[in-house]
């Protein structure tokens, strides 16, 4: 194993993830980031990053320093630290995907030499890095882990949108294959991350740690949720009742909502099926994710309930839907469950609208097979649902009418302007 000023890194995806950390490696050492999307890194390296997650000052002072973005493999032969950040999704049947873990480390399997270091960071259950990647990389290096290469788990908690809670500023938990390997990993990544790291004691717990992160989020916000069902059918606003219960010092203040996105809504999947595999069913877990899942089409079934009782008609009626990413002020629409309000107001032959002035329109178009409006008349719909909490609908004059349903997920008005909050 090289010594920390030997390393040369190379960052495998150049996504939420691995764009900012191959920003802040590249500013100690050689470092090469990684992409086999073409148009990615072509976009990158004319300083622009869509995902909005470095600026384009940020990138391109980078770039002019050294940071080498390619989508050729040839780029990273001579790296000796390799930093993997490829998405972790589940499939239809929510099971894990590992087919860009299972890909990226038989990429790396063939360039791989004898004392490389490989580091996943990409979210996964424990165990998966020793008993899936480990042998993937044996295999296509015909090299012999802990002996001829060494392997660190150091999970990614990149949020989307922050621009508080930035990489630097987020302690990093860190792992190794053994002391020594643990060790250098947690060094390595102390060199960069401001806020100081915290070395696990093995990769499994290291990856637990991360897992049990969004989990535990995941549960919390589905109690939460659960509560909103309940009370809508007590006719009392959720929000006042949170209002109440949060004056009390240890009272953990979540809200109702959707919970989408690359973690929350797809991690605890993971953890249940490692707890699965080991002869347990998970109570718990599996039911927050079925609590929070069902939640777009409590507000559809909502939504029209709100028409009937102002005698609109629900056949061919037109509907506003607001804001289609997964949080705020933020592109990132994977895994947004707004679209199961858009699929089954669809299902009540609803005309269903969508505005976003986050998302890519030809994105949202290519993966939700959505199209966009550009613009919108508020007056030409009989409901508008704010779904997300982009700052441009915080100014909107919005207030309900007989004429009209607006039903307010995200609580961004008050209680008298909107005929339901979630």
């Amino acid at each position: 194993m090289q010594k920390l000023k030997d390393s040369k890194i190379a960052i495998i995806g150049l996504g939420y993830v691995g764009l900012p950390l191959a920003v802040e490696f590249s500013k100690k050492y050689s470092t090469v980031g990684f992409d086999i999307n073409k148009s990615r890194v072509n976009e990158l390296n004319h300083g622009s990053d869509s995902t909005l997650e470095v600026d384009g000052k940020s990138l391109k002072s980078a770039l002019d320093n050294g940071l080498t973005l390619s989508n050729n493999l040839e780029s990273i032969n001579s790296s000796n630290v390799f930093i993997v950040t490829v998405p972790t999704p589940i499939d239809k049947d929510k099971a894990p995907d590992l087919k860009p873990l299972q890909k990226a480390s038989e990429m790396l399997g063939a360039v791989l030499k004898k004392g490389d270091t490989i580091i996943y960071e990409s979210t996964t259950y424990p165990g998966c890095t020793e008993e899936f990647c480990v042998p993937i990389l044996e295999t296509s290096s015909q090299l012999k882990y802990n002996e001829d290469f060494y392997c660190g788990y150091s999970p990614e908690r990149i949020n989307p949108g922050d621009k508080k809670n930035t990489l630097t500023k987020i302690i990093k938990v860190t792992s190794g294959s053994n002391p020594k390997t643990a060790s250098f990993v947690d060094s390595l990544y102390d060199s960069i991350i401001e806020a100081g790291t915290h070395l696990a004691p093995s990769m499994a717990v290291a990856e637990a740690s991360k897992a049990i992160e969004n989990a535990q989020r995941d549960v919390n916000i589905s109690f939460i949720n659960e509560l909103s069902l309940i009370f809508d059918r007590l006719n009392i606003d959720t929000r006042e009742v949170l209002d109440a219960a949060s004056t009390k010092w240890n009272f953990l203040n979540y809200t109702p909502g959707l919970v989408g996105g690359h973690c929350i809504g797809v991690d605890p999947y993971y953890l249940a099926h490692k707890a699965q595999s080991a002869g347990y069913e998970p109570q718990v877990i599996l039911s927050g994710r079925r609590v929070n899942d069902a939640m777009g089409i409590h507000v559809a079934s909502t939504f029209i309930k709100l028409l009937v009782s102002k005698n609109l008609p629900i056949k061919k009626s037109k509907a506003l839907i607001l804001g289609i990413t997964f949080k705020e002020n933020c592109p990132d629409i994977r895994n947004t469950r707004v679209i199961d309000i858009v699929d089954e107001l669809i299902q009540y032959n609803v005309q269903v609208d969508v505005y976003d002035p986050c998302a890519d329109f030809h994105k949202v178009k290519k993966e939700l097979k959505i199209e966009l409006i550009e613009t919108y008349k508020l007056s030409d719909y009989s409901g508008v649902i704010i779904a997300v909490a982009h700052t441009e609908f915080h100014a909107l004059n919005l207030k309900s009418s007989y004429q009209q349903v607006i039903f307010d997920l995200k609580g961004i008005y008050p209680k008298s302007h909107v005929d339901k909050r979630l």
